[in-house]
């Protein structure tokens, strides 16, 4: 039996076949474009229809997929009228609308009372104030509206015809009560947006049912095809490197890094909130996990590779980096603040900056340096968490840094703490599988999945020589961001 794991994200959605024994099958990607102009961050969801579409026909000329499960990007929406038209391109989290509007919400309603309902400190990133946003400015546009929904259950909807959304993407849009799991009335009240136009939320990895016979027919799949609402990606991930218990996280490393700690009550410390740190339900009940982000991840490998290295050492070029980095802490401090600061500063003006270099420094140096500055930042984050009672005893890595034996054991050092590498290259799409493979009845459980599904690769085990090394360069680098930030303001003045 073949499952589909599909994994949409803002530049393309890719389809992974695993069969019911956890092996890996075969991969459908599509890519499509963000629209940026005029300040505006946008993106079709129509286009990303029909980039599903795509992946799902090349996927059924060649495996009889059993079911689907969808795992999408968080907090854009797509609005429809009473015919499914969509009426507008969707804003994607880091478009600049519904600033003003999440100002008038929080006017309205306490901002402790809604971050207590939520889980999240109000932010324009998330949909609500940008569904305010079009309710202010675009009046006749709203007045056709019958459906809002967030990605996944647009997908879920278009291929089943059933409107339900999972719990941990539901609480992507500032407007979820967390504990009782359900739209929160009184938000919708405060921002004057009628509740009804919102999809069913159903827990993580509910069946939707079949696919619709006449998309069925259009794609030459088969019409008893079942469709899955998966998760919000960051906990598809989590589920996927079988991250299943309080005291367990992954650590996701893409463009941006992702620290997502699994724990077993809501944290009630409102620093945790105040710091950016967002609660999601995750897919047992009375189990939550939070994000910790830092903004530039792989993005700032990518900086130098681009910059300094691949046009002197051709292919190949991180494999080529690793092999020259020093054994030794490089005693270089570098704040990887490329494009802003995320949790636990939320300063999206914060700037980077190095410390350290002598004449002696080397490419090889820096290149380390930044893999340790990432390190360190996101030890910031670890710190913190185990502040609000978040404590992280083992972290499984995914994402394109995991494939860097050198940086999963400067991170290992770093955190001092057991980092696990997974054999799966897209462990988001594996998680998916999983889900589906539970809701269809394959396993009967996720830990039935995981033991199918999750095979560990590498573990990377605490110098101890290098955690007492790194530990002084630590205490350092914590007094980075303040001694930096006065100086980068004074400069933009």
């Amino acid at each position: 039996m073949y499952i589909g794991g599909l994994d949409v994200g803002t530049t393309g959605c890719k389809l992974s076949v695993y069969n019911d024994k956890g092996e890996f099958i075969y991969n459908s990607y599509k890519e499509y474009d963000v629209i940026r102009k005029n300040g505006e961050h946008e993106i079709d969801a129509e286009k990303i229809f029909g980039s599903v579409c795509d992946v799902l026909s090349d996927v059924a000329k060649k495996y009889p997929i059993s079911a689907v499960g969808v795992t999408t990007f968080g907090e854009t929406f797509v609005v429809v009228d009473g015919n499914d038209n969509v009426l507008l391109p969707s804003m994607l989290y880091t478009d600049p609308r519904g600033h003003k509007e999440c100002e008038q919400l929080c006017e309205r309603i306490c901002e402790d009372r809604l971050t207590q309902i939520a889980g999240v400190k109000p932010h324009s990133m998330y949909s609500l104030p940008k569904i305010m946003w079009i309710k202010n400015n675009l009046p006749d546009v709203f007045q056709k509206i019958r459906r809002i929904m967030l990605m996944e259950d647009y997908i879920v909807y278009k291929l089943s015809g059933v409107a339900q959304i999972d719990y941990s993407l539901a609480a992507r849009t500032m407007a979820f009560d967390i504990r009782k799991k359900q739209w929160s009335q009184e938000i919708f009240d405060a921002a004057g947006i009628d509740i009804s136009l919102m999809s069913s939320p159903v827990p993580t990895g509910s069946v939707a049912g079949n696919i619709r016979q006449e998309l069925a027919k259009k794609l030459d799949i088969s019409e008893n095809t079942v469709i899955v609402n998966g998760a919000h990606d960051q906990v598809a991930t989590a589920v996927g490197a079988g991250v299943l218990q309080a005291g367990e996280a992954v650590d996701g490393t893409g463009t941006v890094e992702c620290i997502v700690p699994v724990f077993d009550s809501i944290p009630e410390n409102k620093q945790l909130y105040d710091e950016g740190y967002s609660v999601v339900p995750y897919v047992f009940d009375g189990a939550y996990v939070c994000y910790a982000l830092s903004f530039t991840g792989g993005a700032t490998l990518k900086w130098f590779r681009d910059n300094f290295a691949a046009k002197y050492m051709g292919e190949n070029v991180y494999a080529q980096l690793d092999a020259s980095v020093p054994d030794a802490p490089t005693g270089i401090l570098i704040l990887p603040h490329f494009a802003g600061a995320a949790n636990p500063y939320m300063d999206t003006a914060s700037e980077a900056g190095i410390i350290g270099l002598t004449l002696e420094s080397s490419a090889a140096d820096i290149y380390k340096a930044l893999m340790e500055g990432v390190s360190y930042e996101m030890m910031v984050n670890v710190e913190h968490l185990q502040r609000f009672g978040i404590d992280l005893k083992r972290i499984y890595a995914t994402g394109g840094g995991a494939s860097s034996d050198v940086w999963l054991q400067i991170k290992s050092d770093v955190w001092n703490r057991t980092v696990v590498s997974l054999s799966a290259k897209e462990v988001g799409s594996c998680g998916t599988c999983m889900l589906c493979g539970v809701a269809i009845g394959l396993y009967k459980d996720l830990y039935e999945a995981k033991c199918v599904f999750v095979k560990e690769k590498n573990t990377y085990i605490p110098n101890e020589e290098n955690v007492s090394v790194y530990k002084k360069y630590y205490g350092a680098y914590t007094e980075l961001y303040r001694a930096i930030r006065p100086i980068v303001e004074d400069l933009r003045k």
